[in-house]
């Protein structure tokens, strides 16, 4: 109820989201619909250390995450005011993530398919960094379409909120369904037809909240769970942005220049509605929560296999959307 008081208030004053050339929206809209999202998971989460008795991190690592959080809320929501360029946004993201790292949360011991735990030490640390920056930046590539990103987040926190109950790390569980109430009152705001934006100080505080959700329960939980956890829930934003990265890299494009060219992006331009595309997005992260499930209880020995089952569902959807750009005579891309 509060994300969607404050949604409605910001589609009055919300920031003007003018269309371009590199932008899915022919009319202006406003922008920054994401401060309701921020705006109702700082109260929930400012509750839940003032009064929550269970649903606890240690205090410093508490304040690490209400600090971070915070601080990644505020360079975002600039970032929407300004449009600041890729380095200075990379730069400020990194101060957000040292924050909660040197709170404490950061994974240093990995458990491996066929390997077991590995104990990384202080390489922990820079690899637990760069997992922030990569979760947070995916999340704000991959918000280019109405309701895209804002229903992945809301699928991803539910799932997370399932399976950190059932393996009793109850503040990831609370602070999860804090988020997904956040998105929920965006939501209808945004998705079938837009009023609202989420605008980078939705998409990236949803994508770095989500990382640390991950670290959050691969190290605090009564069992800790393994750190692939929001990998595989984000496995179908988290293969756009590796192809297309991979792909700009190799065609020797600026890959901090602002594009059209995501798989999503690709499909949209191709004629696919954009209802559609984010229908299957959602579809995309349900079938990561539940290859999740299915890897968190299968033994060692059948991780592997398990932790690859999203990847004929991605390459199919590969296959049809360079076969609708070429169909369509797609170039561009």
């Amino acid at each position: 109820m509060v994300s969607a008081i404050i949604v409605r208030a910001m589609v009055a004053v919300g920031v003007p989201d003018q269309p371009g050339p590199r932008k899915a929206h022919s009319v202006t809209t406003p922008k920054s619909g994401g401060v309701g999202i921020v705006a109702a998971f700082l109260l929930g989460v400012l509750l839940l250390y003032q009064y929550g008795q269970v649903s606890r991190l240690s205090e410093g690592r508490f304040l690490g995450v209400i600090g971070a959080a915070a601080l990644m809320a505020a360079i975002s929501f600039i970032d929407d005011l300004y449009d600041v360029s890729f380095l200075v946004k990379l730069l400020a993201q990194l101060l957000a993530a040292s924050v909660a790292v040197f709170a404490g949360l950061w994974v240093h011991v990995f458990l491996l398919p066929f390997i077991g735990p590995v104990d990384t030490g202080w390489l922990g640390i820079p690899l637990t960094l760069l997992f922030i920056l990569f979760i947070t930046n995916a999340m704000n590539f991959i918000d280019g379409l109405n309701g895209l990103a804002a229903g992945v987040t809301l699928i991803a926190c539910l799932f997370l909120a399932a399976i950190a109950a059932a393996y009793s790390g109850f503040f990831v569980y609370t602070a999860a369904l804090l988020l997904a109430g956040g998105v929920l009152g965006f939501l209808p705001f945004n998705f079938p037809n837009a009023k609202i934006f989420m605008g980078d100080v939705g998409s990236q505080f949803c994508g770095f909240m989500l990382a640390l959700f991950g670290i959050a329960a691969a190290r605090y939980g009564a069992e800790p769970l393994s750190f692939l956890l929001v990998p595989l829930l984000l496995s179908g934003v988290l293969f756009d942005v590796a192809f297309t990265l991979v792909r700009r890299l190799l065609t020797g494009d600026n890959i901090a220049r602002a594009h059209r060219g995501h798989l999503y992006q690709l499909a949209h331009r191709a004629g696919v509605d954009a209802r559609v595309i984010a229908l299957l997005h959602w579809g995309f992260t349900i079938l990561g929560g539940l290859t999740a499930i299915g890897f968190l209880a299968a033994p060692l020995s059948w991780r592997l296999p398990i932790l690859f089952a999203p990847l004929p569902v991605q390459f199919l959807w590969l296959w049809f959307v360079i076969a609708r750009a070429k169909e369509t005579h797609l170039t561009n891309w």
